[in-house]
């Protein structure tokens, strides 16, 4: 698939985003004062950002609108309503911390809930679809939500935050390693692409047509073996290693600060590799995948 920016960073900063929140809403961390209205405001502004630059990826902006009528069949929809929910969920919650209103914190847990079950209907779009083997895996939401829940204890400051930045790093190199050999065991050819299989062994003589379209634009692209092997270790450095190992050393929350810059410098490699690496069926028809 094409990597495009704007889907590239609303999986990244919602993802980010959503997990500060759900640890904030769970009370691992209690804020006060206008260093509650900090933090809280820092993940909001994250979810916020990432599910506006999804917009961007739309042809239309109205259609956004249109994502939240098929809750009932769409993942799509169901992140929307979710999203809305735990961003209204968690808005008394903030004020509380903020102003010291004092509410129950259940009403910050059920948020918390709701935080990740967003994350979960995110990695649901991308895991939901069979056509691309790479991502039709039960570890494409488990990356999504060790990315999410790393980087809120992260941002929490809690103790065991280097262990879920370990554990990220351990997701990334399972499904390298699953998703590397999942559309051979597809068993997709140029045969079932053109539903010719039954009457022998198809070739491609020439393209479909000449001029580009929508398909070879968003959902053909070929990433170079030694290219993606760079960013794969600049990924799993950035995204996993560094940030634990900053975080071990006694440097207080500007060691949390440059720990999650880095680490949003590694998600987002890893993030582009996600989407660049899925191999869509649709491009057996056009002679691009073996």
């Amino acid at each position: 698939m094409h990597p495009a920016p704007s889907v590239i960073l609303f999986s990244t900063l919602s993802g980010l985003g959503f997990g500060f929140l759900a640890f904030l809403g769970a009370g691992v961390l209690l804020p006060s004062g206008w260093w509650a209205f900090f933090l809280w405001g820092l993940a909001y502004g994250l979810a916020v950002a990432g599910l506006l630059a999804a917009t961007f990826h739309l042809g239309n902006r109205k259609n956004a609108l249109k994502a939240f009528s098929q809750w009932r069949t769409s993942w799509l929809s169901r992140e929307a309503w979710a999203s809305v929910a735990t961003l209204a969920v968690l808005a008394p919650m903030a004020l509380s911390d903020w102003l010291g209103l004092g509410l129950p914190r259940i009403i910050g847990q059920l948020g918390a809930v709701l935080a990740l079950f967003t994350v979960f209907t995110t990695a649901m779009i991308y895991a939901q679809i069979k056509a691309v083997p790479r991502w039709h895996l039960w570890l494409t939401p488990v990356m999504f939500l060790s990315f999410a829940i790393a980087a809120g204890a992260m941002l929490s400051g809690a103790v065991w935050a280097p262990l879920a930045l370990l554990a990220v790093g351990l997701v990334l190199l399972a499904l390298w390693r699953v998703g590397d050999g999942a559309f051979r065991r597809a068993g997709q050819t140029l045969g079932t692409a053109t539903g010719l299989d039954r009457i022998g062994l198809p070739t491609l003589f020439e393209p479909a047509h000449t001029a580009g379209n929508y398909l070879l634009r968003e959902m053909i692209f070929v990433v170079g073996r030694k290219h993606a092997r760079r960013l794969r270790l600049i990924a799993l450095v950035l995204a996993s290693l560094l940030p634990a190992l900053i975080l071990l050393l006694p440097l207080g929350w500007a060691g949390v600060t440059l720990a999650a810059l880095v680490h949003l410098a590694g998600a987002l490699a890893a993030r582009w590799l996600f989407f660049a690496e899925a191999e869509h069926v649709v491009g057996l028809y056009y002679g691009v995948r073996a």
